[in-house]
């Protein structure tokens, strides 16, 4: 049965199908609830294909707000209601009075509270606005964070806890580029968005610090659709928007949304 389930995923994600196949089970079986910290949309897809298998597990999925990348996951017996279930989730606000605080960023945010000790999973989505940075967060680190935060890239912050409705979501900015290329080929398009060579984007490919669609992708080759989200580590994210479209000299018209 095991290997039946493995063969739908790929081999470096069998340890995250092990644990959620555990919590879907002890749900179905044993009647135990579970409460998970954050999943990235990939493991959320994850989780919802085991569950659905079962027909006696239901699971609430929810980062925040509605859209959220970044969601905690409910697991339960199917007789329970989970809408009213706790998602125990807080709002991080963070603030500085520090000019140089406008250009702090995503990752920023991200190194900071990871160099608080803190594992990925306690972290949900950040938002940042000009005028500050809102994380949710679990609601068992926001006191801890809200005590130990006080530097964000070497500039002072201040924080403070607050309720989910107090969340102020930012919808993502995409920078479009009109591309043409020679196929739908992942590192071919990945080094135009990025303005890299294609000889300098196989080595993070290669490395495996590239996911389409949060699932990692070592292969270079692979063909991406309209849909598609692309992120390599180091460089950025983008979505292919549009692939139609072909020019007179046979290479192919790509609408790509870069986020910034």
């Amino acid at each position: 049965m095991r290997m039946e389930v493995y063969e739908h995923f790929k081999p470096e994600e069998r340890q995250f199908v092990d644990r959620a196949s555990e919590w879907v089970v002890n749900a179905g079986e044993y009647h135990e609830v579970k409460l998970t910290g954050f999943l990235d949309p990939r493991q959320c897809f994850i989780l919802e294909s085991l569950a659905n298998r079962h027909p006696d597990v239901a699971v609430r999925i929810d980062g925040g707000y509605e859209g959220a990348e970044r969601c905690r996951a409910f697991i339960a017996p199917d007789y329970r209601e989970l809408d009213h279930e706790p998602m125990k989730m807080k709002v991080l606000n963070i603030t500085s009075g520090d000019q140089k605080f406008i250009t702090l960023q995503h990752g920023d945010y991200l190194g900071a509270i990871l160099g608080l000790g803190l594992k990925r999973d306690k972290i949900g989505d950040i938002q940042v606005h000009e005028d500050g940075c809102q994380v949710v967060v679990t609601e068992e680190i926001a006191d801890y964070l809200d005590l130990h935060l006080r530097q964000v890239h070497r500039i002072e912050v201040m924080t403070e806890v607050m309720e989910l409705s107090a969340l102020r979501p930012v919808n993502a900015e995409l920078q479009e580029m009109d591309l043409t290329v020679a196929s739908l080929r992942l590192d071919g398009i990945a080094s135009d968005v990025f303005r890299l060579s294609r000889s300098k984007i196989l080595v993070p490919i290669k490395a495996g610090r590239c996911r389409v669609n949060w699932k990692t992708e070592e292969d270079p080759s692979a063909p991406l659709k309209a849909g598609d989200i692309v992120a390599l580590q180091g460089f950025g994210r983008f979505k292919v928007l549009e692939a139609d479209g072909v020019t007179k000299k046979g290479r192919l018209r790509v609408k790509i949304g870069k986020f910034v």
